[in-house]
């Protein structure tokens, strides 16, 4: 029984021996790691940011009627272009049964002034044609010749006042009848009139709506909306992690997702001082004027992004950023320039601006440097059929 156990211990023992013959050949079977190298390359580097928003009209004027009334006619059409003076819209003018009673109460009450002014300005008259045929006589002195002839011209231009003031009176009861009166000409309440030259954006009332005035009260109703679509701006939005990177006057790229393979270059010419908070994120406004090279007709009110270019380097010494390894203590950047054959030695460098994916080389290396790409993934294992 002894001699049956040695002899299964020792076949046990051979087993474990040949298994690990076998574990070790196969572990030297694997190909080692070759590390592969990248030479740094001369590339134009951008580092920018970007903001969503819109492209909207400079300035946009909004037409509204300086009298209340229900549009009569209109004459243009959202896509035309006007001058400034050009007819808009008619307003036929619905009158104020108060408003037009008072109008005429005034009207009644002027008349009866009028009437009074009369008779006093023609006994004022008579008395002094009866002085001055005295006076010539020398019946009576100069003094008394004199104040006749005031109280004669001041009962003439007393008269004159109230005619006129019923002349103002009338006016205003045919004005608030009919919206204009005699002698208006051009300026008539009723006829709408461009303020501005531009592009009718928007006609928002049609034959038969009821506008209102603009007022001390009230805004008005809109009648049209002008703008000058050569004069075009980017209206966005940045988030305030980024707002702080950014400033005025620095170049943005313009991208309309209506318009295909087409940059558009502007300004940054405005950064809200205050954000607004928008779904718990805060938001601050932005503004960047448009520089138009060519004809394109770029619609008010299109979706489009801005790039925010923060800062660039044209045509400088670059490398991969998955390549530049930091030291743990100093966070120096540093990067192994192959010396050998998979011999490699650290190299410090100075980096400059980085897109995320591409960092300049300022020194430490040259372009012929081989460095080495520490980080790659291994290559999937090929597959064998059969097997």
């Amino acid at each position: 029984m002894k001699r049956i156990g040695t002899i299964i211990t020792l076949a046990v023992i051979l087993i474990a021996f040949a298994f690990g013959i076998r574990y070790i050949y196969l572990k030297d079977q694997k190909d080692p790691v070759v590390y592969k190298v990248e030479k740094p390359y001369t590339y134009s580097i951008i580092k920018k940011t970007v903001a969503t928003g819109s492209i909207v009209p400079k300035e946009e004027v909004l037409i509204k009627p300086n009298i209340s009334g229900i549009i009569d006619e209109i004459f243009v059409e959202a896509g035309e272009y006007v001058k400034a003076g050009d007819l808009l819209a008619k307003v036929k003018v619905v009158p104020n049964v108060s408003s037009l009673n008072s109008a005429k109460n005034t009207i009644n009450s002027i008349n009866t002034q009028v009437e009074t002014a009369r008779l006093a300005f023609q006994n004022q008259e008579n008395i002094y044609n009866r002085q001055k045929g005295l006076f010539e006589k020398g019946v009576i002195s100069a003094n008394e010749f004199d104040t006749a002839q005031l109280s004669y011209n001041q009962a003439k231009q007393r008269y004159k006042q109230e005619q006129i003031s019923l002349t103002n009176a009338r006016q205003n009861y045919d004005i608030v009848r009919t919206g204009t009166t005699t002698g208006m000409g051009a300026a008539a309440n009723t006829e709408i009139r461009a303020t501005v030259s531009g592009m009718v954006l928007d006609v928002p009332v049609k034959t038969g709506n009821q506008v209102i005035e603009s007022n001390n009260f009230n805004d008005g109703t809109t009648i049209a909306t002008i703008a000058n679509v050569d004069n075009m701006i980017f209206e966005g939005k940045v988030d305030e992690s980024e707002v702080g990177k950014i400033k005025e006057a620095l170049p943005l790229e313009i991208t309309i997702g209506a318009i295909e393979n087409k940059k558009f270059d502007a300004v940054l010419d405005y950064i809200a001082p205050k954000g607004i908070d928008e779904n718990g994120a805060i938001q601050f406004e932005i503004k960047g004027t448009l520089k138009k090279k060519d004809s394109t007709f770029i619609r008010a009110g299109l979706s489009a992004n801005a790039s925010i270019i923060l800062a660039r380097a044209d045509s400088v010494m670059a490398l991969k950023e998955a390549l530049i390894q930091y030291d743990p203590k100093t966070k120096t950047p540093f990067v192994e320039v192959e010396v050998g054959d998979q011999k490699f030695e650290r190299k410090d460098i100075e980096i400059g601006i980085s897109d995320g994916i591409n960092v300049e080389i300022k020194s430490g290396i040259s372009k012929d440097d081989k460095i080495k790409v520490w980080n790659q993934l291994k290559p999937a294992k090929e597959f064998k059929r059969g097997g």
